[in-house]
């Protein structure tokens, strides 16, 4: 392995030697946010007719501007960019490489999902052994893994990280404008051809310009803006957004320009990293109150899990409702809002619950022992293969009992290669990374 120098590992632009708790704050945020946006977004009617599964919050008049302040994803993928360029640098500095860095990683979103995947195998095979109605059984299965399309997206820009760490420290604004422009030509050629598989294209670009924000935000270039600078950015993004969703192509509901990703996110990540500096001091006031700090370390300890989760037990907790017989408020009437809070918090602690116990599925991957090496990128390839395919198909072609028996299979052959070392020096020179 290469070391490198005490002084360059620390000098690298803005490199925050202490942790940022506002940084956890939003990240947990976040996860918190997804959660209401669900448990809002699916309600369950009781009919003479039979069961039915509606969308109170979507039918809301206010639904579609709310988007433009619940769509947090992008703010997610600027977070993930922080946490992802102080890992490089903390790679870096203990003589660690790309190899290294992108096996940590995987490993570290994907282990929680091997449970999951494997319980909705299960699951869904019961059901259909069961004689399910195919058409409620596939209503339940989409809503289940809706949030499976970030295990995807999230991994692809994971993989991205050591080459787009490269291009941000030699050309920062550079890449994020070649990014925009190829976000927006990946647009045009879906709006051009009518084809709307052209636009998983922009899994790459829109994400990829999120996450290299979180690069400039880890090395200190927003904390060095003026506040009136970041409040003009910040409206700027928004107003683009105005035009940019009357003209037919894009959708001003934000959520329905998430999958695939459209140029639209990228305006509305630079907007929400600005906004999130311009409040950082009072939320740095908050992160040192010790009500605030629990919340963040009980729920943010356990994120990825309480993400995975939450939507098949929410899904779940109905189910048992509906067997128990407990009645159900008409979904968008004023007690079935009332409720929501309620669900929110039963949700919550039903997920935390589920990942305490799963706990031994979401540890990291050990650091390398010396004399030790990750595999060679051959099998770190077949390894991302096997554990972003799955989540990929989801996204794409949405879950069934067949992708979830994949998942259960191809997600923990991943894991498992990644984990796997070898001496160190075996593979030749040209297959490490260096950092001059």
């Amino acid at each position: 392995m290469h070391s490198v120098p005490a002084d360059s590992a620390q000098d690298v632009r803005g490199i925050i030697a202490q942790r940022d708790l506002v940084v956890d704050l939003i990240r947990t945020a976040c996860v918190v946010l997804v959660v209401v946006v669900h448990v809002t977004m699916v309600g369950v009617a009781v009919s003479p007719d039979g069961i039915g599964v509606t969308s109170p919050l979507q039918d809301a008049a206010w639904y579609v501007p709310a988007t433009w302040v619940g769509q947090v994803m992008p703010l997610f993928f600027a977070v993930g960019g922080f946490a992802s360029a102080v890992g490089w640098r903390n790679t870096l500095a203990r003589g660690g490489g790309a190899r290294d860095f992108v096996a940590t990683r995987l490993v570290r979103l994907f282990r929680p999902a091997v449970p999951l995947f494997a319980v909705l195998a299960v699951g869904l095979g019961i059901a259909t052994a069961l004689g399910t109605p195919a058409e409620l059984l596939a209503e339940v299965a989409v809503g289940i893994g809706s949030p499976l399309w970030f295990l995807a997206a999230y991994g692809i820009t994971q993989c991205c990280v050591p080459v787009m760490a490269r291009l941000h420290e030699r050309a920062p604004f550079r890449t994020l404008g070649v990014l925009l422009l190829l976000a927006a030509a990946v647009d045009a050629l879906r709006f051009a051809t009518g084809t709307a598989e052209v636009g998983l294209l922009n899994l790459g670009p829109v994400w990829l310009f999120a996450q290299q924000l979180g690069f400039l935000w880890a090395d200190g270039w927003f904390a060095r803006r003026s506040k009136v600078l970041l409040a003009v950015v910040a409206l700027a993004g928004y107003a683009l957004l105005v035009p940019l969703t009357s003209v037919g192509l894009w959708a001003p509901d934000m959520l329905q320009d998430l999958n695939p990703p459209m140029l639209p996110l990228a305006l509305l990540a630079v907007s929400q990293v600005c906004l999130v500096q311009l409040v950082h001091r009072p939320l740095t006031r908050l992160m040192q109150t010790r009500p605030t700090q629990a919340a963040v370390f009980v729920l943010g300890r356990d994120g990825m899990a309480v993400y995975l989760w939450h939507l098949p037990l929410y899904i779940a907790l109905n189910g048992v409702a509906l067997v128990l017989a407990v009645p159900f408020p008409e979904p968008g009437s004023v007690s079935w809002w009332a409720t929501r809070p309620i669900a929110l918090v039963v949700v919550l602690a039903a997920a935390i619950g589920v990942a305490r116990a799963l706990r031994r599925w979401d540890r990291p991957l050990p650091r390398l022992s010396d004399g030790t090496d990750r595999p060679g990128w051959p099998v770190v390839a077949a390894a991302a293969v096997c554990t972003i395919g799955p989540a990929f198909v989801v996204m794409q072609w949405h879950l069934s009992f067949g992708v979830a028996v994949l998942g259960a299979v191809a997600v923990p052959i991943g894991v498992w290669l990644l984990g796997r070392t070898r001496p160190a020096g075996v593979a030749p020179a040209a297959g490490r990374t260096t950092h001059s």
